[in-house]
């Protein structure tokens, strides 16, 4: 009895029966085992009782952890049942889940180790194939998504995009702010996308969202406003703060156009290489930057004052709330009269957005978790290339990000 219970946890084959093991042909540790009477004749979708109907394929083998160097397999019978519900199916085993060739405790090691470990590495450790692997985490997210519901408690939330294969191929990516975790994940960039979220997140939930973070796409807006409209809505800064580096582009482009078409190449020729001294912050510019920042300002007023309006917005979000919105009425007034057209298009499309700029600037928050996320599920990204659908990535970010890696098999 001591002996079957041993070779029943090395082979993880917990609510079965060990009758015999022993090495096949190829050298592998092969169990031949049982289901206990319990255990039987139950669908391998739902679990319920169900009536017997056929023998199926005969035996069958589920990949289980190595012993060492040596492969192992569980074997057992595997009938078919009638089930009310899925129809006719292979019946379920306590070892392994349904559509799968691998131990449960297999499928565990892989999920944690491609977390943890490169692709090639955990290829070659289990001996599998990375597309078999996509499969494999695929099936465990699945099942630890319906154990735990990620979306309970939610109060402050962080939406955003991320893409993750050329050719306009995003991930729509939900982030709890408490937590720090990725919530919910799926292809897609529109509103249908977001509209998935807010249904499996159902009304009463919805209502009690307190923060919502996002850029100022339509697309995120539009829905918010139809499914939680009581939520305050945060306008990222770091956004906001890019467009008025996207127009200090703009103009810094037009002013080098305007000087090579008019003959004045030594001012094109200071211009060249001034872009990052433009960009960068104040305070991160190197001895040459500083210099071609000074350069600027004496040969070419209108790129400047551009500069100054750029940097003053990134003040706005440095400020106490009552301060921030006096310095933004004043942005506003001297950006309409820059004469930057620009700068004039980005003052209309800020006021646009007034209300959840004064709401970022009254509570603090932004989606700099949700950007550090998304660098992480870049990583991710190169991680899972090979596959061939975005799911593998999904169930890829909610391992890692979302909370679900499993333990190692063996550990609590």
């Amino acid at each position: 009895m001591r002996q079957a219970i041993v070779w029943a946890r090395l082979f993880g084959v917990s609510g079965a029966v060990v009758e015999a093991v022993e090495l096949d042909e190829a050298g592998a540790a092969v169990a031949r085992v049982r289901a206990r009477r319990g255990q039987r004749r139950r669908c391998g979708v739902c679990g319920r009782r169900c009536s017997f109907y056929d023998q199926g394929e005969g035996r069958r083998r589920w990949r289980a952890l190595d012993l060492g160097t040596t492969m192992a397999f569980v074997e057992a019978e595997a009938p078919r049942v009638s089930c009310r519900r899925h129809g006719v199916v292979v019946a379920r085993v306590p070892w392994a889940r349904h559509d799968s060739r691998f131990t449960k405790d297999f499928e565990e090691q892989c999920a944690w180790l491609s977390v943890h470990v490169s692709k090639t590495t955990l290829a070659e450790l289990v001996r599998i194939t990375w597309r078999t692997v996509g499969r494999i985490i695929g099936r465990v997210v699945e099942e630890r998504t319906a154990a735990v519901d990620c979306l309970n408690g939610l109060r402050k939330i962080g939406i955003d995009e991320v893409s993750f294969r050329r050719g306009q191929r995003y991930l729509t990516v939900v982030v709890d702010h408490e937590t720090a975790r990725v919530v919910w994940v799926e292809e897609g960039r529109d509103e249908a996308t977001l509209e998935r979220f807010f249904d499996r997140l159902g009304p009463e939930r919805a209502a009690a969202l307190r923060f919502v973070t996002a850029d100022g796409a339509a697309w995120i807006k539009n829905v918010l406003a139809r499914r939680c409209p009581k939520a305050t809505v945060c306008l990222d800064p770091f956004h906001v703060v890019s467009w008025a580096t996207n127009a200090l582009d703009q103009v810094r482009r037009e002013v080098w156009n305007e000087a090579r078409r008019s003959g004045e190449t030594s001012l094109a020729r200071e211009l060249k290489g001034a872009r990052y001294a433009l960009w960068k912050n104040p305070e991160d510019l190197t001895r040459r930057q500083t210099r071609k920042l000074s350069d600027i300002a004496r040969i070419n007023k209108p790129l400047y004052r551009a500069y100054l309006l750029k940097e003053q917005l990134r003040e706005v979000f440095r400020l106490p709330f009552q301060a921030a919105v006096a310095l933004l009425e004043h942005w506003l007034a001297w950006a309409c009269r820059s004469r930057l057209a620009p700068f004039v298009r980005l003052g209309r499309s800020i006021r646009d957005h007034r209300a959840t700029i004064a709401t970022t600037l009254r509570y603090g928050l932004s989606n700099a978790r949700v950007e550090s996320v998304n660098t992480r599920i870049r990583l991710l990204t190169r991680i899972a290339f090979g596959f061939h659908s975005a799911t593998p990535l999904v169930a890829m970010v909610l391992l890692a990000l979302g909370g679900l890696c499993p333990p190692l098999p063996g550990r609590l």
